[in-house]
């Protein structure tokens, strides 16, 4: 009837369900608590939470910049700094600072300083020139300004000496206000005709001219008449100001008044610093740092009622009065057991490296040798005890051993398993000529130092410099090679140097024969988990009101222990930058080994040297350094030395410097005779890390004298066969891409057999390379006033 089929049925679903599903139906839903929409109810729940969340963010972000800027153009803030820059010799920058001062002020009279408070915008304000041609000093005040503003007279733009309104320096001074980070910027156009229609049309060229050379958001504005004034003041008033990150960090004082109080005949004295604190609250406690003097302690901090008040009907608790009318509102005085201490060198305990107390092992293995050596007989005089033969020398070691013997003696350069190349057991070599080492080792390709400038003749300068200016371009054309000498054996020459199986994968200890500098600096275990921190103690100290001078009060900062020709050229008449007195991060006076990430400008020709003195200027520090620069290898942890900083290409610097918590731009100078320093480089810091390894690269070449298919007998490489025995485990290699080893000697001229992996050709050129660490030089005097 159905045919041959029979039916089948589906497999009840029941067996692959849960206990809870199969007896949900049994279950009453209104007993259970759970709504029918339960689902639809947890995701309109987390959709407002979610909305919520993000409105908290948002008024939290809206309140905090409401504060900073009520506390930027507020009687309880400090006053904004506008810093005048000249982009040509043609800009009159002192008649726009009058211009702005008088109109800020509100009236014709005398201006008695160059910080106004304006009744009528509401906004205090302090207006400085940057002196042209002087690039040091615009620098500094660039550093301290919340508006950078550039004067560009309108005759630049229409004349025909120049195809552009920006000369040398001022072209100069934009690529290094770049490199430091750039505040917020504005654009003054002076000069400009009476029509309306030509000065707009101008204000267009300008705006064409200096687009591509500052940032997107910089403001262009006319500056001649009244009303252009007031309608620069007016939206200066209301303009949020950015500054470099770097800045906001630290805070920082920019002296008003600067006086010296000396002390009783120790050739130091105190140092009174007066002006606004800005970015951060300031602790007696914590240690500051003036601007091209050094790092000091306060010895006190005086509060004072604002002199440039915006509302004069306000007043504060008066505590005192001093006799020039001043009058204090408070006083901190560090405390002893809080105050952060002036740490700059470490100083190091020579006895407390190498004492240890022997474990079990160390007096068993004592023991043996000692077995050992009672085994040996030895003439003594009659009546010697064991422990006075234990300290007489037997003279029966001969250093001129049998030559043909010195390699199973373990006598020549070793590498290890891991490819370590070191020197053999016999160190009588190395001590005897400790001083070749240190004489030619200055002396390779690039590493010649400068004599005395003040004893050399103009034409001997002119000489050393083409001598640099040689090396520099034979380290470009053939790197690292350099020539075995004639009259020093080639092991006591390069006897700190070693061979490396893989400049990648060998191992190098970097606590290994660590120079004595290294003694007077500090490292940390974890350098990030520090920063982070030290930037938590900032947050902590804007909190609290204990022992702090709140940020935007008008403060006098007691600088103690300044030597008291320093404090004079602070304090010199002549001096035409505002003085900076910044305070400093826990860790930040101590020496390390800093390393920056810079590349030579491109204004710079001349050539730089490794080791050569150079100015940093670091935030707001400026020192003295002798940077030594290498490559950066990402897949490595040795890094190649280079002789040279060469141009379009970035390298590392590595400095004996005080510590700094990166990001911070970096500025190089130059010094030159009778002129302003030159900016030779730009960069930013990297690391702080004195464990980072830079090996000093050499090169000894040989040529083929007779080529056999592998094999080939090589020369001039060295010049006797104690030398080939004793760089015979280093690996060898051509220019033209071959691997080989020495086998042995050939001759008394030093000469040798070499075997390599393929077919040599006779105009190849063999090579062995060697390595040793490299480290900066120490500066001699780190802060020039």
């Amino acid at each position: 009837m159905g045919g041959g089929r029979a039916q089948v049925n589906k497999p009840h679903k029941t067996r692959f369900a849960s206990k809870a599903s199969r007896h949900a139906h049994k279950i009453d839903k209104v007993r259970s608590g759970k709504p029918e929409s339960s689902h639809r109810a947890a995701v309109k729940g987390a959709r407002a939470a979610r909305i919520q969340q993000s409105k908290a963010i948002r008024d939290k972000k809206r309140a905090a910049l409401l504060k900073e800027k009520w506390s930027s153009i507020g009687s309880s803030g400090a006053p904004r700094v506008i810093v005048l820059v000249g982009l040509s010799s043609s800009a009159n920058v002192g008649s726009l600072a009058k211009d702005l001062l008088t109109f800020a002020e509100g009236c014709d009279g005398k201006l008695r300083s160059s910080t106004v408070a304006s009744p009528t915008y509401k906004l205090r304000t302090t207006v400085l020139q940057a002196p042209y041609g002087d690039l040091t000093s615009c620098m500094e005040l660039a550093k301290v300004a919340d508006l950078l503003a550039f004067v560009l007279p309108a005759n630049s733009l229409y004349s025909s000496d120049s195809s552009s309104p920006i000369d040398e320096f001022g072209s100069q001074c934009l690529s290094v206000f770049r490199a430091m980070g750039l505040p917020s910027t504005a654009v003054f156009i002076r000069d400009l005709p009476v029509d309306n229609k030509s000065r707009q049309e101008l204000k267009k060229a300008a705006t064409s001219f200096l687009s591509a050379e500052l940032p997107e958001d910089c403001k262009f504005y006319l500056a001649d008449t009244k009303d252009d004034l007031h309608k620069f003041m007016w939206l200066f008033k209301e303009q949020h100001l950015s500054s470099p990150h770097w800045r906001n960090q630290r805070p920082y004082v920019m002296s008003e008044q600067v006086c010296i109080k000396p002390d009783d005949n120790t050739g130091l004295c105190t140092l009174q610093v007066s002006g606004y604190l800005r970015a951060h609250n300031l602790s007696v406690n914590q240690l500051v740092h003036v601007s091209g003097a050094g790092d000091f302690q306060l010895s006190q901090i005086d509060v004072f009622k604002d002199p440039c008040p915006l509302n004069e009907r306000k007043n504060s608790d008066v505590m005192e009065t001093e006799d020039n009318g001043i009058q204090i509102v408070n006083t901190f005085v560090p405390d002893s057991s809080n105050q952060e201490p002036l740490l700059v060198e470490n100083v190091p305990d020579p006895l407390a490296g190498e004492q240890t107390w022997p474990t079990e092992e160390d007096m068993e293995e004592a023991n043996i040798n000692n077995k050992q050596r009672k085994l040996v007989k030895r003439k003594l005089p009659r009546g010697t005890s064991e422990y006075q033969a234990a300290w007489i020398v037997d003279d029966t070691d001969d250093e001129d051993n049998d030559s043909d013997n010195d390699n199973q003696a373990g006598s020549g350069m070793v590498i290890d398993e891991q490819g370590h190349a070191d020197q053999g057991s016999d160190g009588s070599d190395i001590d005897a000529v400790s001083h070749f080492t240190e004489k030619f080792d200055e002396e390779t390709v690039g590493d010649t130092e400068m004599a005395d400038e003040e004893n050399l003749t103009k034409e001997q300068i002119e000489e050393e410099i083409k001598k640099i200016k040689e090396a520099n371009a034979e380290d470009e054309e053939f790197p690292d090679e350099v020539e075995t000498p004639l009259d020093v054996p080639a092991k006591k020459r390069f006897a700190k140097y070693r061979g490396l199986k893989s400049f990648r994968t060998s191992s190098w200890d970097p606590k290994e024969s660590l120079p004595p500098d290294y003694a007077r600096i500090f490292a940390f275990d974890n350098f990030t988990r520090t920063q982070k921190h030290v930037l938590a103690k900032i947050t902590e100290l804007d909190g609290g009101t204990k022992d702090c001078a709140l940020v935007g009060s008008y403060v006098r900062l007691h600088v103690t222990n300044i030597p008291t020709d320093i404090a004079s050229k602070l304090c010199h008449p002549s001096r035409r930058i505002p003085v900076v007195v910044s305070g400093l991060l826990q860790h930040e006076s101590k020496m390390s080994v800093l390393h920056f990430s810079i590349k030579k400008h491109d204004s710079y020709e001349a050539p730089i040297k490794s080791k050569e003195p150079l100015i940093f200027n670091v935030g707001f520090r400026q020192f003295t350094a002798r940077p030594l620069f290498s490559s950066d290898n990402i897949n490595c942890n040795k890094h190649k030395m280079e002789r040279f900083l060469h141009h379009g290409r970035f390298s590392v610097a590595s400095v004996y410097a005080p510590i700094c918590f990166p990001p911070f731009p970096l500025i190089v100078l130059k010094n030159r005779d009778g002129e302003q320093p030159a900016i030779a480089a730009v960069g930013s810091l990297k690391s702080v890390d004195p464990d980072r390894i830079i090996l000093k690269k050499i090169v000894l070449t040989g040529y083929p004298q007779r080529v056999s298919k592998l094999k080939a007998i090589v020369r001039y490489m060295f010049h006797n066969p104690e030398d080939v025995k004793w760089f015979k485990p280093v690996e060898l290699w051509t220019k033209h891409g071959r691997r080989g080893r020495i086998k042995e000697t050939v001759g008394t001229h030093g000469a040798m057999k070499c075997i390599f992996n393929s077919s040599i050709q006779q105009h190849d050129t063999v090579c062995m390379s060697l390595f040793k660490r490299a480290y900066p030089k120490w500066p001699e005097q780190l802060y020039q006033v």
